[in-house]
């Protein structure tokens, strides 16, 4: 008689689904403001960049813009067509900057890292709290403030080198120049991430391993090569590829330090220090080409997502293991 009173009590399926149903639309109605947000603010631009990209959308064509097809792709590939000229160096530049600035801040973290994961180093706190200090400032003013640093006339840098009896460098006007200051200026603001991810890395080896390989006769560079970089490469890869498509969408790296200057002699849409990002910017808002700055941003997506996805396949970094 109890069993079947409890029996009774318990919800049957059916009002076990419309509790579920009801539920579910709940949820969803909370949830509607979010998503409306991230269709009006996030993918309603992207697809109409795309819808632009294939169309003539430029100072010329307003409003009576056509479509156009694979037409602008095909200008930034096509070594024929003077476009080519924009695109190209660009990219070249682009993977470049990205590629040492993403190289050097990893390799000068990884070396503080190690250096300040000394536990004789007794002063290690005092020592990771300031050379933590570039990335606690804003990168908007650190690129601000190495612009003023690094200015041809009146820079503390060349004064400073004044003083030791060095000439003073063309940060700015010097196509070399310019883009030797825009890497190092990235790798300062970038190094104390890449230390913090190795100072974690670091932490998780057991030193366990390194006794044992100090008994077996290794000497450091044998446990620095062997141990620490094989596992901390193991363990920092997926933050350091996240670091390299950002640098190569680093759009305020690049031009609030340069403004992408100095100019090009060979075209006017680009200047020497100019990466696709900034290129993509110049196009739209100097020179209205709407059209050719959508397909550049679709490029720029396209390869970042590649070279991320690519990595991601075949170093297996977040591949499940088994337990």
């Amino acid at each position: 008689m109890i069993a079947a009173v409890r029996d009774l009590d318990q919800p049957t399926p059916s009002k076990r689904v419309k509790s579920g149903s009801k539920s579910q639309k709940t949820a969803y109605l909370y949830m509607t403001p979010a998503l409306i947000t991230i269709a009006v603010l996030g993918i309603a631009p992207i697809l109409y960049t795309v819808f632009i990209a294939f169309t003539d959308y430029n100072q010329m064509h307003f409003l009576n813009y056509h479509f156009v097809g694979f037409k602008n792709f095909v200008a930034l590939f096509n070594p024929s067509n003077p476009l080519s000229a924009v695109f190209i160096p660009t990219l070249v530049w682009t993977l470049t900057y990205a590629l040492v600035t993403t190289g050097s801040a990893y390799l000068i973290g990884l070396l503080l890292a190690v250096l300040l994961n000394n536990p004789n180093l007794r002063e290690a706190v005092i020592y990771r709290t300031i050379l933590i200090i570039p990335w606690a400032v804003p990168g908007m003013i650190t690129m601000l403030v190495w612009q003023g640093l690094l200015n041809d006339s009146y820079g503390q840098i060349n004064a400073l080198l004044h003083t030791v009896g060095i000439p003073n460098i063309p940060w700015q006007t010097s196509a070399f120049w310019a883009r030797v200051s825009v890497i190092m200026v990235n790798v300062w603001a970038g190094f104390p991430y890449m230390m913090t991810v190795c100072l974690g890395a670091l932490q998780a080896i057991p030193s366990d391993i390194y006794e044992a390989a100090s008994i077996d006769g290794a000497n450091w560079w044998q446990k620095f090569r062997l141990i620490t970089v094989r596992e901390i490469w193991a363990i920092t890869l997926p933050l350091v590829i996240p670091s390299f498509a950002f640098n190569f969408n680093n759009f305020g790296g690049v031009y609030l330090l340069t403004g992408g200057g100095p100019a090009r002699s060979d075209n006017p849409f680009v200047g020497q220090t100019d990466i696709l990002a900034s290129a993509a910017y110049k196009m739209t808002l100097d020179f209205n080409r709407y059209d050719l700055a959508s397909a550049i941003s679709i490029v720029l997506f396209v390869i970042v997502g590649v070279i991320s996805w690519l990595n991601m396949r075949y170093t297996g970094v977040f591949k499940e293991v088994d337990s």
